[in-house]
């Protein structure tokens, strides 16, 4: 199978290798992490624990000992097989502190993982792998990345039908084993059915009320099955951002699933005339910008990320504060983007320095005064956003 390289995520490993006594290495299931691990540090088998394998969790038995530091970088993964295994590295750190001791692998988030900040603040550093960029396949092949999705073993399968039966097999396990190996205690049909129902809100505002009554459970539960999903990197919620103006403000999360791949497995979309026919068309590719653009940026900028709503209908799909700007994102499915009322009132409510109308097609061009229009190959292969 074709190797494709990731420069921007090996450099973003190797950084945190090099400041940090332990990283951690969080992304979804199958999205190349111990791949991308290889490929920076090469371990050997003796720093090697894969806590999935029961005998590396025999080698583990006795963690001060097995982890004591030779001098080599040790690498576990599957890390929240053994959340308790944490307390002892922050001992083994605070014993002897160098940059590179750990590196700590994780299909869900540090919480969930168990190594959140609070576990070893100070410590440690956050690298998260999501599937594929742009900038990885090249931007001719946004449309390839945008129906297959980013997770590599789908993305690079010989053909469509066989991306297809991947992603499907991937949501089966998914749901009826690596949820549960998370600690999530959820039956596998019920969270098919709901994972499902968040395909359909992909890329609109959460309502856990309308949601729970279609699956006839209370909304704290809706809330938890969310939270769950969110948390082992399959969902995402961007939050609102409220700005003081004097409308009446959507405060509820958007929610998008995070692989468009998934997202089509899930909504029954086989094919790229299957996507252009399908009412979710605009919503897919809303998500795709988003999870590209925001896997660009760096952990301060997108802890800035939100959505804009008002009642009366103004929104803007992402706000950003980068390079010392505060910008606004407009994403649509279309090659002749134009102004509208709703952009006019975004830039203006928001004191936005700059909106970009980000669209299918390729060229760029001035729209109007601080509004941009710019096709999304271009935008997600810019190396600096704030230009």
């Amino acid at each position: 199978m074709e190797f494709v390289p990731r420069p921007a995520d090996e450099r973003a490993l190797r950084d945190a290798v090099a400041h940090a006594p332990v990283t951690l290495l969080t992304g979804p299931r199958q999205a190349g992490k111990s791949t991308l691990v290889r490929q920076v540090i090469d371990p050997s088998p003796a720093a090697l624990f894969d806590l999935e394998d029961y005998r590396d969790r025999a080698r583990l038995a006795e963690p001060m000992l097995a982890l004591g530091d030779r001098g080599e970088t040790i690498v576990i993964d599957e890390a929240q097989r053994m959340p308790e295994l944490f307390s002892s590295l922050r001992v083994l750190v605070d014993e002897h502190r160098r940059p590179g001791r750990f590196v700590v692998l994780g299909s869900a988030s540090p919480d969930l993982t168990g190594l959140s900040a609070e576990t070893l603040a100070g410590r440690v550093s956050f690298v998260e792998l999501a599937g594929f960029s742009l900038d990885d396949v090249g931007g001719d092949r946004l449309d390839d990345l945008w129906l297959r999705g980013g997770l590599p073993l789908s993305y690079l399968a010989a053909d469509l039908a066989t991306s297809n039966r991947w992603r499907d097999d991937y949501i089966t396990t998914f749901l009826e084993r690596d949820l549960a190996n998370l600690g999530v205690r959820i039956p596998a049909a019920a969270m098919r059915r709901f994972w499902t129902m968040v395909a359909h809100f992909h890329g609109q505002t959460w309502n856990s009320a309308a949601v729970a009554r279609s699956v006839d459970v209370s909304a704290s539960t809706v809330r938890r099955y969310l939270d769950a999903l969110t948390d082992a990197l399959v969902v995402r919620q961007l939050p609102p951002w409220l700005a003081n103006v004097g409308k009446r403000q959507v405060k509820a999360p958007r929610v998008y699933i995070r692989d468009t791949g998934l997202l089509h497995r899930l909504l029954g979309i086989a094919d790229h005339v299957e996507l252009e026919r399908h009412p979710r068309l605009g919503a897919s590719w809303e998500g795709l910008v988003v999870e590209q653009l925001l896997g660009k940026l760096d952990a301060a900028t997108r802890a800035t990320a939100a959505f804009w709503s008002t009642h009366s209908g103004a929104e803007l799909d992402l706000r950003l504060e980068t390079g010392g700007r505060t910008l606004g994102f407009e994403i649509k499915r279309t090659e002749r983007p134009s102004v509208t009322r709703s952009m006019r009132s975004a830039l203006a409510d928001l004191e936005l320095d700059h909106l970009y109308v980000v669209h299918a097609g390729t060229h760029r061009f001035a729209l109007a005064d601080r509004i941009t229009a710019i096709g999304a190959a271009e935008l997600l292969t810019s190396e600096d956003l704030s230009r």
